[in-house]
């Protein structure tokens, strides 16, 4: 049996050499890997990478390292004439100098360099030809490939052969650290963008969801900039083609209520809507799997297969069977895995102008109702606080609940001020007269520690009522101090539980107490924002 040669883009493509060149990587001396087989990526990094397997059901297996999760602390962005007016600088936008960064590109450039082989994936992010962005990583393991490959738009055969220059390259040395003491570091890791180069470095961790958020915030910046607008969302769309977003951090339900069998997924984390509908940025998920099973999420769970990449999880040393409940590497385990792997996937995963946008609380105090229909301002103000609560025991030193604020629902990731985002986004809702609906999917009759989780099938019915119409007709009621509009009756859910005042089980002093508290803490955060929103978005605020 003869032995197929290694592939090798120094023996077929003398543009491409010369364009990977342009970034410093001496392709004279590397072998360079270009956009290699699933079944090659598997078997140099069993080869290559220790600590990697084969999973029961066929998923890579690997470790990232000692990052088991983002170092956000350790994200900068380039500070140069082209983009510093328009970057939200402070501490999610850490400035860097440009000479600091070119430090860094060197580090991983000599680095790269002295690797016997390197992958290059070149992908698209963005499934809208119009908007979209050739996107190019170069890394040292086949793992972070095999990621890139699934999270990234695959290109054809004859898109691959067209692909000429990316608009972005990621380096990514993640096995070498950042110098400490080059200028603005403040640790071994460092993650850095650079606009004006169109780069990403990525030195001192192996994280690959550093890659994959690396990205989104690059369309964070470059959609708006173009006139459309990114965002940190789910999206569904049902067999009538309407289209529903769905926003909310993690635990709040986003993955769980946009997985419906009965409607098509477009996408379950980075969207961009157009002037003609929106868009998914990725060709992937990267699901959660700490507790995955296969009866609550069979979808994901089903996904696992040849070509997914399985991170820091634990399995049986013999039968190679994950066990999902093992957190004693993170709890932060991961699975990335191409999204036609999830049967009821819309492809392309393009999808008509939103009817319905979905912000997702999990509200620990027990005070938000379980359904509110928002005006055009109350969105915007809701968007911009992007809420949810810590519950006790989750983490540390959490003994009661704790309000959390993530501008945006993303955070971390916003490149321009949160109100620049807010501002398109009801933009977009007032011309495509879309209904916005506020669900807590926390607690209900009383705080964490007293009250109940409001039960999944209710917050499943009042979906369900939101996409079959019936709350779009609904009689409402005004809830006080938050000013929010709640419905009367939702088919399936009990009357009582759709007014937190009705359900609360202690005292009304309590009550009162309770709602005054969580108000207060809304106002204390949307002070932050406030010299940037308009008036009538402040006027919606609660009021003690």
């Amino acid at each position: 049996m003869t032995k197929s040669p290694t592939p090798s883009i120094h023996k077929h493509d003398p543009e491409l050499e010369a364009s990977v060149g342009k970034d410093g990587i001496d392709y004279t001396r590397v072998n360079l890997l270009r956009n290699t087989s699933v079944a090659k990526l598997y078997e140099d990094a069993l080869r290559y990478e220790p600590g990697t397997s084969i999973s029961s059901a066929g998923a890579l297996v690997t470790c990232s390292g000692k990052k088991t999760g983002r170092s956000p602390r350790d994200k900068r962005i380039v500070d140069e004439e082209s983009t510093t007016e328009d970057i939200w600088w402070g501490p999610v936008n850490t400035k860097m100098t440009e000479h600091a960064f070119l430090i860094n590109h060197e580090r991983a450039v000599d680095y790269l360099n002295t690797r016997e082989r390197l992958y290059v994936f070149d992908g698209f992010a963005g499934w809208d030809p119009k908007y979209r962005l050739k996107i190019r990583v170069v890394c040292a393991r086949a793992y972070h490939s095999l990621f890139m490959h699934n999270m990234l738009i695959r290109p054809t055969e004859e898109e691959l052969k067209n692909y000429g220059e990316p608009d972005f390259t990621i380096l990514n040395a993640g096995a070498f650290p950042a110098n400490r003491y080059t200028t603005g570091m403040t640790s071994t890791t460092s993650v850095s963008i650079n606009f004006k180069l169109r780069q990403m470095v990525i030195l001192g961790t192996e994280y690959a969801g550093e890659m994959k958020k690396g990205v989104f915030t690059i369309m964070h910046y470059l959609m708006p900039k173009a006139g459309v607008l990114s965002l940190h969302s789910s999206a569904n769309q049902g067999p009538q083609g309407d289209t529903s977003l769905f926003f909310g951090l993690s635990g709040t339900g986003k993955t769980t209520l946009s997985a419906d069998p009965a409607r098509a997924l477009i996408g379950d984390d980075e969207h961009v809507w157009t002037d003609t509908g929106v868009f998914n940025i990725e060709g992937g998920c990267y699901a959660k799997t700490i507790d995955l099973s296969a009866e609550k999420e069979p979808e994901i769970f089903g996904a696992i297969r040849f070509g997914s990449v399985l991170e820091n999880v634990v399995f049986d040393e013999d039968t190679r069977v994950v066990d999902y409940t093992d957190k004693s590497l993170t709890e932060n385990t991961r699975c990335a895995y191409p999204i036609e792997y999830i049967p009821n996937a819309l492809l392309p995963c393009i999808g008509a102008h939103p009817k319905n946008i979905i912000m997702l609380t999990c509200d620990a105090f027990g005070v938000l109702p379980p359904v509110s229909k928002l005006t055009s301002a109350q969105a915007m103000y809701h968007f911009i606080s992007g809420y949810t609560a810590k519950i006790a025991g989750t983490e540390e030193g959490v003994t009661e609940p704790e309000a959390t604020f993530s501008a945006c629902f993303g955070q971390p990731f916003l490149v321009l001020h949160p109100t620049q985002y807010a501002t398109m986004l009801a933009d977009k809702i007032h011309e495509h007269k879309a209904n916005v609906w506020l669900i807590n999917t926390g607690w209900n009759g009383g705080a964490y520690g007293t009250g109940k989780r409001i039960a999944l099938k209710y917050s499943r019915a009042i979906i369900d009522a939101i996409h079959n119409g019936e709350l779009a007709t609904a009689e409402y009621e005004t809830y006080p101090i938050f000013g929010l509009d709640i419905p009367k009756a939702v088919t399936g859910v009990p009357a009582e539980v759709l007014n937190p005042a009705t359900a609360w089980q202690g005292t009304v002093e309590e009550f009162n107490g309770t709602v005054a508290k969580l108000a207060t803490l809304f106002n204390e955060n949307f002070a932050k924002y406030q010299d940037q929103a308009t008036e009538d978005v402040i006027a919606v605020g609660p009021k003690i």
